[in-house]
């Protein structure tokens, strides 16, 4: 399968399905990082730079080793009002929504750049939407 299959098997059994938070969590963060008016990929990119964490997110697009990410500084990218809304969106506290995403981005951000760079646009929201569906 592809990128596709090495996103999917990144993440708990293969492909996240059902209900479960996390499943849930990769779909708004899919549906994020699909959003042409938050930049996608590359404005998650620019959050990361803008609050001192570029050398952790230059390392998950990187060919190397990823560097690991607490919730705390997950919480100063994304911000309150981002978090709550993905948590009430999967009916679950903040601190899971922090977590959980501290979990699975590094993973997802890697796979989404293999070669080491950001992809083309198209391919990417292509992906993304693939993804969006497999995690509902």
């Amino acid at each position: 399968m592809g990128l596709l299959g090495d996103i999917l098997g990144t993440f708990s059994g293969g492909t996240p399905s059902g209900g479960g938070a996390e499943a849930q969590i990769m779909s708004a963060v899919a549906g994020m990082l699909s959003d042409k008016q938050s930049g996608g990929l590359a404005g998650l990119v620019s959050n990361f730079q803008k609050n001192g964490l570029g050398d952790v997110v230059s390392s998950w697009i990187g060919t190397g080793n990823n560097l690991p990410i607490s919730a705390d500084q997950i919480q100063r990218v994304f911000g309150n009002q981002q978090v709550s809304q993905i948590a009430q969106r999967v009916g679950i506290e903040p601190e899971k929504v922090t977590t959980t995403l501290a979990s699975i981005l590094p993973g997802l951000v890697d796979k989404l750049t293999p070669n080491g760079k950001l992809p083309p646009e198209e391919m990417l929201l292509e992906g993304l939407n693939y993804l969006k569906g497999k995690s509902r």
